[in-house]
């Protein structure tokens, strides 16, 4: 059994570098597919993007919508998932590709210019500095505990063989918030009276996602566990902590 998880992330990274992004994504994927392959392994569990939707107009989106990327990152991510569909088909390896739906967590870094989202706000808030909302804030997003994730897949590796040929399954917590009412909800968490400064939205970015995670539940067996609001606060929880046992007023 081999789990993928690694890649050259961020969407806007993957405009500003779009080779490196590719190279690390695609060929980096099939160099696993083909290690795989070549060592007898079983099923390889690859963890893609929701990002190869390109913002889907069905919302919620299941696995069946067109896949339009919008950046070389969602690009990367779909061809993929292509080699490993292709590998399933053409050699004795089961695969599943996993779609991440923007997932967080305690000890997501905030820092550099391709921290995600929450972790940003979260380290606003604790340092009193204004948070950066690229775009005007309503844009959405369906986000996605990391134990959740982490769960979904322990299920693709022990869901039956014929449920891990070639297949891609969303992976969410199927409630999307928009940006403005998440720094809300972490601002009345840390008791924070947020001014928020409004920067260009991104080049890649899409304006909302929400996943239809029937699939992964009736072939995978795996359902989200952990709402929005649980996990924002033991996010926050696990932020204050790191905070607290490294003796700086920082993270």
């Amino acid at each position: 059994m081999v789990y993928h998880l690694a890649a050259h992330r961020s969407v806007f990274r993957s405009v500003e570098s779009p080779l490196a992004t590719d190279t690390a994504n695609t060929h980096g994927t099939l160099t696993v597919l083909v290690a795989a392959r070549d060592a007898g392994v079983r099923r390889v569990v690859s963890s893609s993007s929701s990002s190869v939707y390109g913002g889907s107009d069905v919302r919620p989106t299941p696995e069946t919508a067109p896949t339009l990327p919008k950046s070389p990152y969602a690009v990367s991510k779909l061809a993929a998932e292509h080699h490993c569909r292709v590998f399933s088909e053409l050699f004795d390896l089961e695969t599943v590709s996993l779609r991440y739906f923007n997932v967080y967590g305690p000890r997501q870094d905030p820092n550099g210019r391709y921290a995600a989202v929450i972790p940003l706000f979260i380290n606003a808030l604790l340092n009193d500095t204004a948070p950066e909302i690229h775009g005007d804030g309503r844009q959405s997003r369906d986000f996605t505990y990391v134990t959740d994730a982490v769960a979904a897949n322990m299920r693709a590796a022990t869901a039956p063989a014929e449920a891990a040929q070639g297949q891609a399954y969303n992976v969410a917590g199927g409630d999307p918030w928009d940006l403005l009412r998440l720094l809300g909800h972490l601002a009345e968490l840390t008791g924070r009276t947020p001014t928020p400064v409004f920067a260009p939205a991104r080049a890649g970015d899409v304006m909302h996602t929400w996943a239809d995670t029937t699939s992964a539940a009736a072939l995978l067996g795996h359902r989200p566990a952990v709402s929005m609001a649980d996990g924002l606060a033991a996010a926050l929880e696990g932020y204050r902590t790191e905070v607290e046992g490294s003796g700086v007023a920082v993270i």
